[in-house]
């Protein structure tokens, strides 16, 4: 079966694409929020010291806030307003979705249709202001702990870094929904995407520098660049793979005639949950990573506990693979039975009088597709958690760049298909409405 991106290389023409003028408004409105996004993270926090601050940077870059800052697009290397990015946005929707599968006042909620979305989206946004705005504080404590980084340290720079920080989030949370209403894919994904993309340039060049100034051999770059390659080709076949359910159809009669029964298939896509378990694994452990590094012990004999939390955190360390590992099978198992309700899928299924062969329709096909997909999913759970965790043991041990890690290449593959998907959907709306605009004008030209 042809992927979404040889589809579209086979389907597209420019005669096609400049007709479809509603795709390239979506396109250029994509573009241009990406663009604001970009210009954000260049906006500095005020009242703080730049070159004071790019020192401190430097001596916490390593670890998670290299991560952090690779998913914020530079921002946290730069303290811009878009330094939290959507990581805090991103932990409310985990809790609330922990919450909506607990708590049958949620359920009940969720089961409401539209209005019921947009209240549980109300509250989700309410849970990220106040997450943002610890994250933001701990920020705030953590410039003032470092020396000469702060201007005027004290409650007025806390609450202003605060507000700050905190809007920059509320920002990207509206200029998210914004691009998944308007544009071309999910807004939130693109965000962390183009952030990461951002970085690609200089990842390149420090690898480079390493490699010119000896601390990292040849060999090593060139194994790295292979390691990339595999890993895309590795996660582009997994994103492809699917199990496909046979579905029967019986024979049916329409007034005079009989029709014979049909077959199709029930697509299961060995990864359901997509990209979503990663940047939920990343997110839990970035939050409490965001003012922990920043933290300046009082001596070297007096290291506090958040230090050490830091240094079991750091990237290749056991605790922080293991935790990792761990949060990318819960969120694979919990992102895909929130995503695909085998009970739903069965009684649409005998509404329509389809039925698995060998499968009473009901609750037997319910517990069989549910027995299926729990199957697939943990081979889709042991492929996201080797393909995030493989590099990033080796890409700690050759202390390179973030983004050579297996988190970011997953992100950037993941949304670049989603994305090519949604155009590729936009493109064959667009010929089916020519279709359907010629069949018409067919018809009054015969009358």
């Amino acid at each position: 079966m042809a992927s979404a991106a040889e589809q579209l290389a086979s389907n597209l023409s420019f005669a096609t694409f400049s007709k479809a003028k509603e795709l390239q408004k979506r396109i250029v409105f994509t573009l241009g929020a990406l663009l604001v996004y970009r210009f954000g993270t260049y906006i500095p926090v005020p009242g703080i010291d730049p070159a004071a601050y790019a020192q401190t940077f430097e001596q916490a870059s390593q670890g998670l806030v290299g991560m952090f800052n690779m998913f914020s697009g530079g921002a946290v290397e730069r303290m811009a307003i878009f330094a939290l990015n959507l990581i805090p946005y991103i932990t409310a929707s985990i809790v609330v979705q922990v919450l909506t599968s607990a708590s049958p006042k949620l359920e009940a909620l969720k089961k409401e249709g539209e209005s019921g979305r947009r209240k549980i989206n109300q509250y989700t946004r309410y849970l990220a202001v106040i997450f943002s705005s610890v994250q933001g504080y701990g920020i705030a404590v953590g410039l003032e702990a470092s020396q000469g980084v702060v201007i005027d340290p004290g409650w007025f720079f806390r609450l202003s870094t605060v507000v700050t920080l905190v809007g920059g989030t509320m920002f990207l949370m509206w200029l998210g929904e914004q691009i998944t209403q308007r544009g071309v894919g999910n807004g939130i994904s693109l965000i962390i995407f183009a952030g990461i993309v951002a970085t690609l340039p200089s990842s390149i060049a420090q690898t480079l520098e390493l490699s010119r100034t000896g601390a990292l051999s040849s060999l090593a770059v060139f194994g790295l660049l292979i390691l990339a390659i595999v890993v895309i080709a590795v996660i582009v076949f997994f994103e492809r793979a699917q199990r496909r359910l046979l579905i029967q159809y019986p024979k049916r009669q329409v007034g005079n005639k009989m029709f014979q029964g049909d077959t199709s298939h029930l697509p299961l896509k060995l990864n359901t949950a997509g990209v979503i378990p990663v940047i939920f694994a990343s997110s839990m452990l970035l939050m409490p990573a965001t003012f922990i590094s920043f933290a300046q012990p009082a001596t070297g004999a007096e290291s506090s506990w958040l230090q050490v939390v830091a240094a079991l955190l750091g990237r290749g360390q056991p605790l922080y693979l293991a935790l990792y590992a761990s949060l990318i099978a819960f969120f694979a198992f919990f992102y895909t039975s929130i995503v695909f309700n085998p009970s739903d899928t069965a009684d649409n299924l005998k509404k329509s009088g389809g039925f698995i062969p060998g499968i009473r329709p009901g609750e037997r096909t319910a517990s069989h597709i549910d027995y299926v997909l729990s199957r697939i999913t943990v081979a889709g759970a042991a492929y996201l958690t080797i393909v995030a965790l493989i590099p990033e043991v080796l890409v700690s041990q050759l202390n390179v760049s973030a983004f050579l890690g297996g988190t970011s290449l997953l992100i950037m593959v993941t949304v670049t298909l989603d994305t090519i998907s949604q155009i590729q959907s936009h493109l064959i709306a667009q010929q089916y409405d020519g279709l359907v605009k010629r069949s018409r004008l067919g018809g009054k030209r015969r009358r």
